[in-house]
Parts: structure tokens; C-alpha cells; sequence
């Protein structure tokens, strides 16, 4: 018997009983059609397993769709991860995905299968983003956690519904993703706080992903009413809340705690997601629509108008200008990274010089460790440091907000006693430039071949997703070798946000007044006219690139060029390796390097073109024309 007709024998019973029982993970078999054995639909399926996953994971969304073969046995695939998840992860957890599926759905055309971390869905029937009455019958699926609150549960159901619906908000219309994380305080000894997690497939429009989001929040919250967690799962978009932690990274939404005034408790509705009479609703939906039929009118009457009243908490604060993101939410993102001033004072020594890593303009860093032994650096801004309130506003709103593997991690912050103090990631291996610019030689022979462009590559990397990746549009301004840390296996992590600036996302360029960085990494357009753009850091990463193949300061890039056109460039690489690199790789990035130096911001290359340039051999590359104007390097602040 098929898994979906268990499901109709469990929905006798009670509707607890049924959400309750069902075991992790959660397939659910379509009844449309099956596959034979050694079939061209199975053949299809082992194709879709060897590809969709890889697709997922490298993609910046976590999201890829396949189309296999060719109808009446076309395969149509769906991977998704969830948003707070990494590359590795989604990888691993599509791949044993494509191993259960096939066993729990035997030969069925039409499967999904909801794991805490990634969906996998297949089907013969190609399913629309819209959800619309293209896709195959497959239903929502509800769990629930059998407690309940028990105290001031009415208090409680309105602020989930506010918190889950803010959520919402927040994943259709603020993410590309169209991911988001929620919390808000409770109050209660025994639940002091409540986390909502929202989903729909990156490939909705925002309007798509919060219709899909109002329908299943619409059609399930009643039934979860009281219970200290729960989910829906539908391959299109999904909702879960707990009362305790179980999402990666701070909250993108907080809320406090709602008025005890009564409020309608239901969310928007949108009527839950049917496809014309195909698609079905969900057993549990069923069972409440036959025994709750005058209830659930009244609901749908009332949650409208509450949906109404409640957006405005995601979207009234959410205005055009795209600094939105980095102040009003990303302020409220580090409240729930606070760390007390006395667990910092004792972690470093009471900041003593014998743990001191670094200084410069905005102050020392320390390296320190916490209590329960992990090791950190605490960067503490002095009160005469260059980098002021604005700046330090800005560090936190982004550092805390981008998450990727070549930017370093904000873990904490401390605002106390009249003291700035960020809390970053421990990277044994410092800063790039202690070590490519090391005059004794001991410290550079660290860094062979491989090693570098292991780096130059994580760089870029990382610059991709500030500049085109992330949900943020973000152009770094200071990118220098200083600014490059290096943990334990010498992976990359840029750092020093304090002087980014957020774009919009069809922003091409800003201007200021006020130039800041270091001479020798600003653009020439930067340093004439004030304007700077993702193509100005470009400009930076070039120089880098060029630094770290020389391993020299203070390099005239026009010289470089001269010694480009003549034939003569290899003379320049860095001796300290001692000859022993791959030549051809080592002129491709000298090539790469003098790309992104041009003197013309409009013909240096995106940085997604820089990784695709970096990783294979078979891009061609066009010849660069001069740099631009060279400027003497300052020592790094």
C-alpha cells in the first residue's frame, strides 16, 4: 500500500494522532501514475539524482529544477534547501534524498520527500512556480508537537500568528532566498520565546511566494493552535515555529511581545493551494473542514482583516532605500548577539598586550577565549578610532546579515561601559599581508603556488556573493591585502565592513565627497571623482592579485603592464617559491589581475565572470588595455 493511502487510513483517527506519528523524514507518494522497473522514467531518475543535487548546492539560492527526458516519460525535478544551510550540507542532505525517495515511493511517477534541512520533489508533470493547476496532486503536509502552552495560550496563538506572518513578509519581499528566520519573547517561564522559519522556492515572484505562504499559514494554523511547534511542508513553500531554537544565525524578523488586548488570532488567507480539482488538500485539512466547517468560515472572515493589520510590522519599515536592511533590521539582529563586557574583560586578560593580534586606525584586536573554550578575536574600537558610530552601525548591520565561507563571522557584540567591542571568528593565520609581505622570507614560504590560488579564488568568491549573490548588494570600498584574514587551512575571509556601502539592486554607482581607503587599492575613478561601485573593487581585487603573484608592495601595476606587453612578466613573480608553480596558471592570473586594474570601470570584468575566468581554462580571456593611474600604497589602517 502506498504511503499516501496510509495517510488516508490515519486521518480516521484523530487529527493529533495522525501529524504525531508520522516519522522523519516525511515522504509523501502521488497516486497519478507508477514507473516500471529498468523503465526510461527510472533511467530518468538516476539522471536527475546525478545532477540536481550538485546543481542545488553550488547554486546561491540553494534551488535548482531539472527537466529530464522527453514526454510521455519526461522526468521534472525540484531540489531545495533550506536558506540558514550551507553549500556541503544541501549537498549531503539531496543526495540521501535521492536515496530514500525511490525506497519509500516505490515506482511512483510523482514524489516528495521534506527533510528539517532540504525537499526533494519529482514528478512527470512539470510544476509551475505560481503553484497554479499545472502541478501534480501532491498535498501540504502538517506535524505538530503534542504539548501544549498552557499558560496564557490566547496570549501566546496571537503572537505566533503575528510572528509567523511577519515571517512571511519578510521571505517573499526581503530575500532572494525567499527564506526568513523569526523571534519574539514570550515572556513565560517555561516558553520564554517563540522562532518561525518561512520558505517558498526562490523561483516565485514575492507576490507568488506570500500568496503560497497565506494559503498554507490560512489552512493549518487552527490546527496547530496551542502547540508549542509545529510545520507545513508543500514542495511550493513551507512555515514551522517552535518554542525553542532551531534555525542557523539570528533571527532576520523580531518581534516583542504583542498587547494583551484580544486581537483576531488567524492569518491571511488566500485559500489553500488547489489546482482547479487536482490538487488535493491535505488529510488534515479534510478532517477539520468536516468537523469544523462553521469555525473555519468564521476564521477565514476574520483573518483577512488581521493580515491587513499586521503587515505593516514587515513592510511599513521597509522603504526603498536599500540602507533599510543594514540599520532598522540588521540593529535588531545583533540585540540577540549581546555578550557582557565582563565575559570579554575575562576572555582576553582584561585586554593585555600578550593578547594582542593587531592594530590600526579603529583600534586593537585581541584574541580571547570564552568560557566553554572556543577561541575568538575581540576587536576593540578606541575612542579616538577613525571608524565611528556610522561605520561601527554599518560592521554590525552587515557583518551580522552576510553569511558565506570567504567573509569572516560576527558571533558577538558588546556595547557596554562605554565600550565598542566586536567579536569575530578566531583566524590563527592573521592577515594576508603579514604573511605575502614578510621581509625575512619565513613567513611568505608559507604560501606556494597552490596556496595562493586557493586564496585569489576564495576572494573572488567572496566578492561574488557582496556583489551579486547575497540579499544584499554590497560593495566593500577597502578591500586590501590587510583586510584579507586567514584561517587554520589559509581558506580567505574578508574583512573590515565598516567602510560598505549597500546598493540597490539596479544601483550601478554612488559618489561621495569623502574619499576613504588606502592609496595604492582605490580606483582611479574613485580617487578623481568620488565614484565608486562594484567595479571599484574590482579594481582592488586586481591589485591584490597582482600582490599576491609578486608578493610585493608598492608595485607600479603600469610597470606590470609594460612588462605584459613585452613578453617579460614572469620576471616579476614572487622568487620566494622558488620556480615551483604551473606557469600557465600564474600568467592566466597576472592576466585576470591587469583586467581588473583597467583604467576604465566599464570594461573590468563582474566578479561572477572572475570565478568563471579563474575556473576554467577554456574561457577566453581579452587582452588588457593600461591600468589605471598608479598611486603609492600607504601602510594599511
Amino acid at each position: 500500500m502506498a504511503y499516501h493511502h496510509l495517510l488516508a487510513v490515519a486521518a480516521i483517527s484523530l487529527f493529533h494522532a495522525h501529524m504525531h506519528a508520522a516519522g522523519y523524514p516525511w515522504p509523501l507518494c502521488g497516486t497519478s501514475s507508477d514507473f516500471q522497473p529498468n523503465s526510461t522514467y527510472q533511467a530518468n531518475l538516476y539522471r536527475a539524482a546525478a545532477t540536481l543535487p550538485k546543481r542545488a548546492s553550488a547554486s546561491p539560492n540553494l534551488f535548482a529544477t531539472v527537466i529530464v527526458g522527453a514526454v510521455p516519460e519526461q522526468l521534472w525535478g525540484m531540489g531545495l534547501c533550506r536558506g540558514d544551510t550551507n553549500g556541503s550540507t544541501c549537498l549531503g542532505c539531496l543526495t540521501q534524498a535521492f536515496q530514500d525517495l525511490p525506497n519509500d515511493c516505490s515506482y511512483n511517477k510523482d514524489a516528495t520527500i521534506y527533510y528539517d534541512l532540504c525537499t526533494l520533489h519529482y514528478s512527470d508533470v512539470h510544476v509551475l512556480p505560481s503553484g497554479g493547476d499545472d502541478g501534480p496532486t501532491t498535498d501540504s503536509y502538517a506535524i505538530n508537537n503534542n504539548a501544549n502552552v498552557t499558560s496564557d495560550p490566547a496570549r501566546f496563538n496571537r503572537l505566533l500568528a503575528a510572528l509567523i506572518n511577519a515571517t512571511a513578509d519578510h521571505a517573499a519581499f526581503n530575500s532572494t532566498r525567499r527564506f526568513a528566520t523569526g523571534e519574539a519573547d514570550f515572556f513565560d517561564k517555561d516558553y520564554p520565546k517563540v522562532y518561525t522559519l518561512a520558505q517558498c522556492t526562490p523561483d516565485q515572484t514575492p507576490a507568488q511566494c506570500r500568496k503560497c505562504l497565506a494559503s498554507v499559514i490560512a489552512s493549518n494554523l487552527v490546527q496547530l493552535k496551542d502547540n508549542i511547534g509545529g510545520r507545513v511542508l508543500w514542495f511550493n513553500c513551507s512555515w514551522r515555529y517552535e518554542t525553542a531554537p532551531f534555525f542557523s544565525g539570528p533571527p532576520l524578523v523580531r518581534l516583542a511581545s504583542p498587547s494583551p488586548a484580544p486581537v483576531p488570532t488567524l492569518p491571511p488567507t488566500v485559500g489553500p493551494p488547489t489546482g482547479g480539482g487536482r490538487r488535493k488538500c491535505s488529510v488534515p485539512v479534510v478532517v477539520l473542514a468536516a468537523v469544523l466547517p462553521t469555525l473555519a468560515a468564521l476564521n477565514l472572515t476574520v483573518c483577512f482583516c488581521f493580515w491587513k493589520r499586521r503587515r505593516p510590522i514587515a513592510q511599513a519599515q521597509k522603504p526603498d532605500d536599500p540602507t533599510y536592511s543594514s540599520e532598522a533590521e540588521g540593529m535588531e539582529m545583533v540585540d540577540s548577539m549581546m555578550i557582557d563586557v565582563s565575559t570579554l574583560r575575562a576572555a582576553t586578560g582584561n585586554f593585555d598586550d600578550s593578547n594582542k593580534l593587531g592594530e590600526g586606525g579603529f583600534g586593537v584586536v585581541y584574541k580571547g577565549v570564552l568560557p566553554d573554550g572556543d577561541e575568538i578575536a575581540v576587536k576593540r574600537l578606541s575612542k579616538g578610532s577613525t571608524q565611528g558610530v556610522q561605520e561601527l552601525k554599518h560592521e554590525l548591520a552587515l557583518v551580522a546579515k552576510l553569511r558565506h565561507k570567504n567573509l569572516v563571522s560576527l558571533l558577538g557584540v558588546c556595547l557596554e561601559q562605554q565600550e565598542r567591542l566586536l567579536v569575530y571568528e578566531l583566524l590563527h593565520n592573521r592577515s594576508l599581508d603579514l604573511i605575502l609581505f614578510d621581509t625575512e622570507n619565513e613567513k611568505r614560504e608559507m604560501l606556494d603556488w597552490e596556496q595562493r590560488y586557493k586564496i585569489i579564488n576564495g576572494i573572488a568568491r567572496g566578492l561574488q556573493y557582496l556583489h551579486e549573490d547575497s540579499q544584499l548588494k554590497v560593495v566593500h570600498r577597502d578591500l586590501k591585502a590587510s583586510n584579507i584574514l586567514l584561517d587554520k587551512s589559509m581558506n580567505p575571509k574578508i574583512a573590515d565592513f565598516g567602510l560598505a556601502r549597500i546598493f540597490g539592486r539596479d544601483q550601478t554607482h554612488a559618489v561621495t565627497n569623502s574619499l576613504v581607503g588606502t592609496n595604492g587599492y582605490m580606483a582611479p575613478e574613485y580617487l578623481a571623482r568620488g565614484n565608486y561601485s562594484v567595479r571599484s573593487d574590482a579594481f582592488s581585487f586586481g591589485v591584490i592579485v597582482l600582490e599576491i603573484v609578486t608578493g610585493r608592495r608598492n608595485l607600479d601595476w603600469v610597470q606590470v603592464w609594460e612588462h605584459w606587453e613585452a613578453g617579460t612578466v614572469m620576471d616579476l613573480v614572487d622568487p620566494s617559491m622558488g620556480g615551483r608553480f604551473h606557469e600557465a596558471n600564474v600568467m592566466r592570473c597576472i592576466h585576470i589581475g591587469l583586467l581588473c586594474v583597467q583604467h576604465d570601470p566599464a570594461v573590468r570584468p563582474a566578479m561572477s565572470s572572475v570565478v568563471t575566468m579563474l575556473g576554467s581554462d577554456t574561457v577566453a580571456l581579452q587582452a588588457p588595455s593600461k591600468p589605471g593611474f598608479f598611486a603609492k600604497t600607504a601602510p594599511p589602517t
